[in-house]
């Protein structure tokens, strides 16, 4: 209930007080039913089918699935896939980013003087702080003049400035670093019309390096364009109460971001969670595109075929295989349990046209019969299968 209120509260900023009356009052309706043995499966989908909110959420995101996985090259590096989480908003404002966007970290004075758009730049990655700090740990340092003092303290500005002028000198227009980069770097760089960002983490600048090229440099004394990472196009958005720094184009590899919105946090919590699942069986299927039918027909038809075989065993090892053979069935068994179907109708339909020769006969459970699964487009991954009966038959060996 907590969490529906937060959600009504991020999206509209209203009616938490009714949502929460509202939920209430449908589960106490439906409490009768769950009393008299009413399988929950069965109201959850007559709700679901009442509010038609989340077919329509389903067909956005199997589309956004669908695209991301097809902008990634060859081969499919699931990491070149990234999934953020921006509170606010509704599930269908979630969008699909053709390169990587991460949130945009602290900045200092000066930062909003830097462009905020740039077209082919050059991005030099770092792992190396731009600013001035007092040293903390082991520093000892014996002055014994006004003037040594000054010595140290231009020392310190003349490091940092050789530092930024040689990023400068590099060609790099975007600069992003792991730590710190203060507010007279900040200050330099938007004076010469680059852009910075201190404080990124290090999953993000991973990112970035593997998709635009480049390296993640501890020293710029070296630096020069062939360690720097290459993208079509970089720009700043708002993005709900946030800002996004996005990467579009990326020179070294095809990856894609997805933007997440929704109100509460369990929430988009749960549709990741979902989004992953689904990002996994695209991939399958494209990796390997050999595909069954689904709902428990490949399960069902190598039980009749083990049946058959069985027969021509004699003596008491054709029990063993029949009882292997039944153990198939738990699959499409377990599918009617979940679905609130009856199973015993369900599987002796199922074993009836089986041995009519329909191998891709299978539990619908959106029809609450039995049907062509294959003609359905209820498929899965035939690589799913096989690695699931290897492992099974090795764990009972």
């Amino acid at each position: 209930m907590v969490d529906i209120a937060k959600s009504q509260d991020a999206e509209v900023g209203d009616g938490t007080t009714s949502v929460v009356v509202l939920a209430a009052e449908i589960l106490k309706r439906m409490k009768p039913f769950i009393e008299d043995g009413v399988h929950p499966q069965l109201l959850i989908r007559a709700i679901t089918k009442a509010s038609e909110e989340v077919s329509q959420e389903r067909e956005f995101f199997a589309e956004m699935v669908v695209d991301a996985v097809n902008i990634l090259d060859e081969s499919l590096p699931l990491n070149m896939i990234g999934i953020k989480k921006v509170s606010g908003g509704n599930l269908n404002e979630s969008r699909l980013v053709r390169g990587v966007a991460f949130q945009k970290a602290f900045s200092y004075a000066g930062f909003e003087m830097q462009p905020k758009h740039y077209k082919d730049p050059l991005v030099a990655l770092l792992n190396i702080e731009l600013e001035l700090k007092a040293e903390k740990d082991n520093a000892e340092m014996r002055l014994t003049t006004v003037e040594d003092f000054q010595a140290v303290v231009d020392a310190e500005w003349s490091i940092l400035y050789e530092k930024l002028q040689k990023i400068h000198d590099s060609g790099a227009k975007i600069v992003l670093s792991k730590l710190p980069i203060g507010d007279v770097a900040t200050q330099w760089f938007a004076d010469r019309d680059m852009f910075c960002a201190g404080r990124i983490p290090q999953e993000d600048l991973d990112r970035v390096m593997a998709a635009c090229g480049g390296s993640i440099l501890t020293t710029v004394s070296q630096i020069d364009e062939s360690v720097l990472g290459k993208c079509a196009t970089f720009y700043e958005q708002q993005v709900g109460s946030e800002r996004y720094n996005f990467f579009e184009g990326c020179a070294k590899a095809h990856a894609c971001t997805l933007l997440l919105r929704g109100g509460a946090e369990q929430f988009i919590a749960e549709t990741e969670r979902s989004l992953h699942d689904a990002i996994m069986i695209v991939r399958r299927a494209k990796k390997n595109d050999s595909v069954v039918a689904g709902g428990g027909a490949i399960e069902m038809e190598l039980s009749r075929h083990i049946r058959a075989k069985a027969k021509t065993i004699a003596g008491k090892e054709q029990f063993f295989w029949n009882a292997f053979a039944r153990s198939f069935e738990i699959i499409p068994q377990q599918l009617c349990y979940n679905a609130g179907i009856d199973a015993i109708d369900i599987l002796n339909k199922l074993r009836h046209r089986h041995s009519l020769g329909e191998i891709w006969a299978g539990v619908d459970i959106h029809k609450e019969e039995v049907g062509d699964n294959l003609a359905a487009c209820i498929w899965e991954p035939s690589v799913v299968k096989k690695v699931r009966f290897s492992c099974c038959g090795l764990l009972t060996s």
